[in-house]
């Protein structure tokens, strides 16, 4: 069922928003040549208990998933593209590291992502960030009252296709509220004015993640990791946004 928020729900799911990015910040900050992808979950961990929050992913175990996720936060390294599996790996000097994570607060759900390098960057794995944080903002920006989805998805779409990187439709965005994934999805490419009307009080995560050479993903053995099958390096970046009659709001905005 797809919900409509009030304002005063709104300002409750803005408070899940600045922990998700604060742990985002956080676990960003600490990314550095070194440093083992279970450190940032334990930070991330720690976070969380302190915050007396509730993560969205460590029970999680949808039917993509091998087992429950196990984890409190997805760590995505150089061609792992999504839900990447926290693991005894030691960051190295000019990886690309994804981090996405979603947790609970008094009951309402936020769901971010950032991609960073660590080290040394390449032009083309910056290049890379850039086009896919640019695409994040023209979904923002299409969130307005009067749009479709399909808006949403064509904007971000555009900005893939025009910097010749391919999109993948098999994981995209999705409403938020008491849960991480609700029933609207919100593809990373579309046609305009298309797809379910934009409402004040709609709530959802827009999330593009492109690879630098192909859209085929395939799942690593620990059943979650998926990876570019042809090794390319990809980033990933994601909001929880509310549509409201003065325009897009991104509840979990960080510092």
């Amino acid at each position: 069922m797809i919900e409509l928020r009030t304002p005063a729900e709104l300002e409750k799911m803005r408070v899940a928003g600045e922990f998700v990015g604060s742990v985002l910040t956080a676990t960003a900050a600490a990314s550095a040549v070194g440093v083992n992808l279970l450190e940032l979950d334990a930070l991330a961990h720690d976070m969380i208990r302190e915050r007396g929050a509730e993560s969205c992913y460590i029970d999680y175990h949808p039917s993509f998933g091998g087992s429950p996720f196990g984890k409190v936060i997805c760590t995505s390294v150089n061609d792992a593209a999504l839900h990447g599996l926290p693991h005894d790996y030691r960051l190295q000097d000019g990886d690309v590291l994804s981090l996405d994570f979603a947790a609970s607060v008094d009951g309402w759900v936020s769901d971010s992502a950032v991609t960073i390098i660590v080290g040394t960057p390449r032009p083309q794995d910056e290049r890379l960030i850039e086009v896919t944080s640019r695409a994040l903002d023209a979904g923002i920006a299409a969130a307005v009252v009067g749009n479709r989805m399909g808006d949403v998805s064509a904007a971000i779409g555009a900005v893939a296709r025009k910097a010749g990187l391919k999109v993948n439709l098999d994981f995209g965005g999705h409403s938020v509220g008491r849960v991480m994934h609700g029933d609207l999805h919100v593809p990373n490419d579309g046609k305009p004015k298309r797809g379910f009307p934009l409402q004040a009080g709609l709530v959802f995560a827009i999330e593009p993640w492109f690879m630098l050479g192909t859209k085929k993903i395939y799942t690593d053995a620990d059943g979650w990791t998926l990876r570019s099958d042809d090794g390319s390096r990809a980033a990933h970046f994601e909001h929880t946004v509310a549509v409201t009659e003065d325009g897009p709001l991104v509840l979990s905005a960080r510092e």
